[in-house]
């Protein structure tokens, strides 16, 4: 009878310790217990299993992105490849409309997106909202903490999945020798009087920024001689103007557009110059996510090397790397008013620079 007992207690204990784990066994396995905070800042080692468990119940996410060109549609089928199950339903649109999308929904408490992938202004707007929830990735130990938006308890509210390098490139055709800028300085050279143009961009807003960090707004002044031409044109677009000689040298050109031509054999070179702004682009997740758990496998997978080796692959730079120049990020330290200011200023000189 002891025996009997002693056999039935040992086996009433066994059933309280499987029972005591159960709820945090299924609580790791689904996810079903937990909040969208306690997802976004779970660190297990199963992470990626219990992500993908639940992002398959959930069917889908709905990613807002303003990456074109090739990203936005391949990074879709590269994820839905890896992740059998999970479908990507794609936004694409400027960062702009993107806000303006985001915005509209909040207000009307129709919640779509999933994650959002785009430019630190309109991300800035999203966290100073409170739109945005702060989440923990695996793969943030790799990039250095000025590419990370950090908020507390070691999560962020964004991190840097791509950049893209704002440099001079020129026409090898048409310019050469001693007249072949290597820094803004060498905008003044006579040769090149009449033959540059800026993009009256975004973009040309930057280079005004950086050209007023590194020469300052007496350079400008001299600047204006050089007879600049003014295109309401992108960046890419420009790069265009100067492969077909139309333009000499243009210093809102970007690297990665530069890389892609290059390959094809168009007759351009790229030259970073005093400091090169960054447009980057970073992963958020917004606060009221409908499929968290699909969101937070995503954005782990924009951060991986996986993920960054697909971005790559279109010219993008990832911010783990270590150019060989000196990076400058338009938006750091500043808050969505200071931006917002100093942007203003950039594009009014950026005007009063040349002709159109």
């Amino acid at each position: 009878m002891t025996r009997q007992r002693s056999a039935r207690m040992r086996t009433f204990g066994l059933f309280l310790l499987m029972a005591l784990s159960w709820p945090a066994f299924g609580w790791a396995q689904s996810g079903k217990s937990m909040s969208l905070a306690e997802l976004a800042a779970y660190n297990k080692p199963n992470r990626e299993k219990v992500l993908f468990e639940g992002a398959k119940k959930e069917g889908k996410i709905f990613w807002y992105t303003s990456l074109t060109g090739g990203p936005n549609q391949e990074v879709p089928k590269a994820f839905e490849a890896k992740y059998p199950g999970v479908k990507v339903e794609v936004y694409r649109a400027s960062s702009e409309d993107i806000g303006a999308r985001v915005m509209q929904e909040s207000e009307a408490k129709r919640y779509l997106a999933d994650i959002i992938e785009t430019t630190f202004p309109i991300l800035k707007v999203f966290r100073d909202a409170k739109l945005l929830a702060p989440y923990f990735s695996p793969h943030l130990v790799q990039y250095p903490d000025e590419v990370k938006e950090k908020a507390d308890k070691g999560l962020v509210y964004w991190a840097t999945d791509r950049e893209s390098y704002i440099g001079l490139a020129y026409n090898t055709e048409a310019v050469k020798g001693q007249a072949i800028p290597k820094n803004y300085g060498d905008l003044l050279k006579p040769e090149l009087k009449g033959r540059i143009g800026f993009a009256t961009t975004d973009t040309g807003n930057r280079v005004i920024g950086a050209i007023l960090l590194s020469r300052g707004e007496s350079f400008l002044q001299k600047l204006k001689a050089q007879d600049i031409a003014l295109h309401a044109v992108s960046g890419r677009a420009i790069l265009d103007m100067v492969i077909s000689g139309e333009l000499g040298v243009s210093p809102t050109v970007f690297l990665s557009h530069s890389r892609v031509s290059m390959a094809k054999g168009a007759p351009i070179q790229w030259v970073p110059m005093d400091i090169v702004p960054a447009n980057a682009g970073g992963v958020a997740l917004p606060a009221n996510a409908p499929h968290p758990q699909g969101a937070l496998l995503f954005a782990d997978y924009l951060l991986s090397p996986e993920g960054q080796k697909l971005l790559a692959k279109f010219g993008l730079d990832s911010a783990t790397g270590k150019p060989d120049f000196k990076r400058w990020y338009p938006e750091q330290g500043k808050n969505v008013e200071q931006y917002e200011k100093e942007n203003v200023r950039w594009e009014k000189l950026l005007r009063e620079l040349g002709r159109r």
